[in-house]
């Protein structure tokens, strides 16, 4: 389960730059690299969903690891 909590970790980051950017310069990296709404950039777009759901579930599980 760490491995997966550190993959989590590592997408949600990923996600948060990519908004970043969107806020920032109105620039969409995901969409930059694999294309608008692609399939590659849509998996990418629901693995860092999946993520940030996975660390809000397990949020409590960090303390008695």
């Amino acid at each position: 389960m760490k491995i997966i909590r550190i993959i989590a970790y590592i997408l949600v980051i990923i996600g948060a730059v990519n908004w970043g950017l969107i806020g920032f310069f109105n620039f969409d990296l995901v969409a930059a690299i694999f294309g608008e709404m692609s399939l590659l950039a849509r998996i990418v777009y629901a693995l860092v969903g999946i993520s940030g759901l996975l660390l809000l579930l397990t949020y409590r599980d960090v303390y008695y690891d």
